[in-house]
Parts: structure tokens; sequence; C-alpha cells
């Protein structure tokens, strides 16, 4: 018997851009990064998200004017595919198909732009559909939500939810580049502007006591939506995401240990048991609160330390318990986790302010009591 051992490597680099107003003509960055491909025209195919869209009817026109004061540069497929917002587009294919036919019918091939402007589920799907059409369209992604901006957006995965199963088929493809315009947070309905500083919340406390201490004291600034604080939130939650995927060894998740999946073992059950009532943050939220809790009893982490990250959350604006939480079989979702992780059950856990630690085994007992105890002293209105 004999075998040859093939080994390569292949690099990725990808800029992540943080500015307002991305389609005022004197702004640069969208320009600049087409160019990045050859200076040259480009052929750019839009896809908007339907609630971004519906909270600036002006975006099209203000595409279409950087379009044409830029044509030597940017030549631009209109009109734009339009993408329901939320879950729905990643659970109902009709507008993956769609980006099939279109891409068939513009003749966008690999050497062709997606721009994708939208929230995290529209990124999400469409992430999808640009990398597997032609086996891989170049995309740029534009998230218009904190979560988008400080998390899904700036990663490296892309998914759709199947069989009932969220992000079940998805690939691991990073973008060409990330654009965070910070004008488009503005418009967003409270509640979503508050979803995403979960997981600023959550990195935080895994990787940088530093930074949790500061979203601690800048809570009530946050709570209210400050510009200046969100903006500082936004840029550092994206740096520890952006340094872990690059240092981590493990960009495309090969093995079991996921520390950026900290509290999400117990939140993407809780938004399928809520029929996706629950925002993926709002999940994210009750995952910190609950693993937290059973870190403290576990004798992991201080009383102190949990009062403190319940305080936030809480100062922030979510809501610790839902009634999904009552529903939740400890056991099934740690299954379906590890086999979402692909190996073993490996669960991230506090063992500090800014220190985590992964572990293969739960105490369910102890888990069903950190469920109760968030009942009873957060008791679910909904």
């Amino acid at each position: 018997m004999s075998q040859i051992i093939q080994r390569f490597s292949v690099s990725y680099e990808f800029p992540v851009s943080f500015t307002r107003h991305t389609f005022a003509v004197e702004n640069p960055v969208l320009r600049e990064i087409l160019q990045r491909a050859g200076d040259r025209e480009h052929k750019v195919f839009p896809v908007i998200d339907a609630d971004v869209l519906k909270n600036h009817p002006q975006l099209i026109d203000d595409l279409a004017e950087y379009a044409r004061c830029h044509s030597d540069t940017i030549n631009l497929i209109l009109p734009p595919l339009i993408v329901r917002s939320g879950e729905i587009c990643k659970s109902d294919p009709q507008e993956v198909e769609e980006f099939y036919r279109l891409t068939q019918d513009y003749k966008i091939d690999r050497h062709s732009f997606v721009l994708v402007i939208g929230g995290g589920s529209v990124i999400d799907a469409m992430g999808y559909a640009a990398a597997t059409a032609h086996r891989g369209i170049r995309l740029i992604r534009m998230p218009t939500t904190v979560l988008g901006q400080n998390d899904a957006g700036i990663g490296v995965k892309n998914a759709v939810n199947f069989l009932g199963r969220k992000n079940y088929l998805g690939t691991f493809v990073p973008p060409f580049a990330v654009i965070n315009d910070f004008a488009f947070l503005q418009t967003l309905p409270k509640r979503d502007q508050r979803a995403g500083i979960a997981e600023a919340v959550k990195v935080a406390l895994i990787k940088d006591a530093d930074f949790f201490n500061w979203l601690h004291e800048s809570r009530h600034l946050l709570a209210e939506f400050d510009e200046q604080a969100v903006a500082y939130m936004i840029r550092r939650c994206a740096e520890l995401h952006l340094h872990h995927i690059a240092t981590s060894g493990d960009p495309f998740e090969y093995g079991s240990a996921r520390p950026l999946d900290f509290g999400h073992w117990s939140a993407h059950r809780l938004e399928e048991l809520s029929g996706h009532d629950l925002r993926h943050g709002e999940a994210v939220a009750i995952g910190i609160a609950l693993d937290s809790l059973y870190s403290a009893n576990m004798g992991f982490i201080t009383q102190t330390l949990l009062e403190k990250i319940v305080a936030t959350l809480r100062d922030l604006g979510f809501n610790l318990s839902h009634s999904a939480l009552t529903r939740l079989d400890i056991h099934k979702a740690l299954q379906d986790f590890r086999e979402h992780l692909g190996g073993e059950l490996c669960i991230t856990l506090l063992t500090g302010e800014g220190q985590a630690a992964q572990f293969n085994h739960i105490e369910l007992d102890v888990m069903q009591r950190s469920i109760d105890k968030l009942l009873s002293d957060f008791p679910a209105t909904n």
C-alpha cells in the first residue's frame, strides 16, 4: 500500500470597516473595498433586508447615485433582491432559491460581488447562498444590527435552518469585506438595539475583564443607546471576536471547543422552543445568566461576580427568563449541542471575570436548580 499526503495552507484576509453613511457620494469605503480586487469596473448585485428598506426608503436611490458617481468602479445590478427579515428567510428557502436564479439571469460569477445589507438572519442566509453559488461569489456584508456588527456579520460562518434545526446547513467562508455602518443602528427598534449587546457581555466575560467592567459601568448609557458608547462597544466586541477567530487555531471549528458559544447551548434551544419569539441576543442573555448561575453553584465563580453579571444584564434591559425555560429538556439540549459541535460535549463556563474553561460534563440536577432559580427570581412574563 502507498499513499500521498496532501498538505497546503490558505491565507485569508478581509477588512472590517467602521463608518457612517456608506452611500454618501464622498464616502470612499465601498469604492476602496472594490478596488482591492483591481482598479476596474466591478459588477455588484445588491441584496437588501425588507425591514432595512422600510426604515430607509431612500436606500436604493442612494446606492444608485453612489454607483453612478463611481461608475468607473461599480457596475450596479438593479433592482436589488429584497429579502424577508428575520428567521423566516433562514427557515424558508424562497429567497435563497431566488438568489440562485438571479445570479444566473444577471450572470453574476465568482469575480462579481454580492452586497448584502441587512440583519443577522439575512446576512446568514444570503451568505450561505453566495458561498454555494458557483462554489463562492465574493461577498460584502453590511450588517445593520448591533448583533450583526459586533458578532454574526464579522465572522466566517453562513447558514440556513433545515429540518427544524437552527443553522443545520452552512458553510465556513470568509467574506471579501465587512462594512459596519453605525447610521443604520439608529432606526432599529429598541428591542433589536438591545439584543446584540448580549454578545458583547458574552465575549467580555470570557475574554476581557476590563471590557466587562466597562460594560458594567456603562450599562445605563448602553441601555439608552448612547451613540458614543454603542460605537465603542461594537468596535471592541468585534476586535475580540476577530482576534479569537484569527488566533484560536480553529477558525473553521474542526474541534469541539467553542469558547464564543458561551451561553449558547441553551440559547439555541430556547429560540426554537419560543417559536423564535425570543431574539437570538435575548436568548443568549438568558443563556449567559443560566450558565453564570450554574458556575456560581458549582463554585467556579464568586457570588459577587454572579450578582454583577445579573445586574449588568438586567440594567441593560434584558429579561432573564422566558416561558420556554419551563420546557427546556436539559439532557436533550446538551445532546443537540454536542451534535452541533460534531464531537464530544464541550461547554464553556466561567472560572473568573474574563476567564473561562471547557467542561465535558454538566451536573443535570445543578443545572435544573439553576433554571428553577432564574424562573423564581425573574418570573417569565411571556
